[in-house]
């Protein structure tokens, strides 16, 4: 009588997962499953910043924009064809008189007007 050994097997659902396998489902769900949380490119200057977005499949028609201080949202209508809607907070109110925006080949750019601060100071006369 002979005797066989064997390895035993462990299964990969006991094994800890690679690095490679992380970075492969961070890849697909980037790129495939959740498009439109990926952050936008920011770029400042003086006067303005320039905020561009990636909103593939979406119409200028069915996108809102709007500016409350200094936090601007971006959204789509119900009836679009893809459901975005996203806001972002930055560090200074926006002029939104001087904002402007741009929608081509799936990539919206904003140029955000900084609102220049106004100064409250009164004189005060003395009286005496």
């Amino acid at each position: 009588m002979s005797l066989f050994f064997a390895p035993v097997v462990r299964s990969r659902a006991r094994m800890p997962v690679r690095s490679f396998d992380r970075n492969f489902e961070r890849f697909i769900d980037e790129m495939f499953v959740q498009p439109a949380t990926r952050a936008p490119q920011l770029k400042e200057d003086e006067n303005t910043w320039t905020v561009t977005l990636d909103v593939p499949g979406v119409s200028r028609e069915d996108l809102s924009i709007s500016v409350d201080g200094a936090v601007f949202r971006i959204q789509t209508r119900a009836e679009a064809a893809r459901a975005y809607k996203v806001a972002y907070e930055l560090p200074l109110e926006i002029d939104a008189d001087a904002t402007q925006a741009k929608l081509e080949n799936g990539v919206l750019t904003l140029i955000l007007a900084k609102r220049k601060p106004e100064s409250k100071a009164r004189q005060i006369q003395i009286n005496g």
